[in-house]
């Protein structure tokens, strides 16, 4: 009488070796930039003292705090305020309509002129607010 049963150990020890190799692989594979979300406080008034704020218009117009600048003088002018500061941080926030592509050039830009962290402002901003 012949033994019908079909042998599973070959394909247990191969499942075994599979799920090993997936494990050890799968933390490489993990890619992404660090993010450091900001703490809440009860008060909102208070605004801490010596931010920089760069601000992208809708007519591709830049703004580093409240004082207007070219786009081409920019890293210029960045490289000159972070060359003394010790605190490299930038807050960016551009208008609703600007393309995604021009935020993440603008963040280029910074990181050349010497900023290390970058912050967004995550509000909804149009030319036409600003402008009230």
């Amino acid at each position: 009488m012949a033994n019908a049963e079909p042998n599973v150990v070959p394909l247990c020890d191969v499942l075994l070796v599979l799920l090993i190799i997936f494990m050890v692989i799968t933390p490489m594979v993990q890619k992404g930039i660090d993010v450091k979300l900001p703490e809440t406080t009860a008060d909102t008034s208070a605004t801490p003292q010596g931010l920089i704020v760069l601000t992208l218009k809708k007519n591709m117009s830049v703004m580093i705090n409240q004082e207007q600048i070219s786009l081409e003088m920019l890293p210029g002018r960045l490289r000159n305020l972070y060359s003394t500061r010790q605190d490299k941080t930038i807050f960016i926030r551009a208008d609703a309509k600007v393309l995604y592509a021009r935020v993440i050039d603008l963040i280029d830009i910074a990181k050349g002129a010497g900023v290390e962290v970058t912050g967004i402002i995550p509000e909804y901003f149009t030319e036409e607010d600003a402008t009230t």
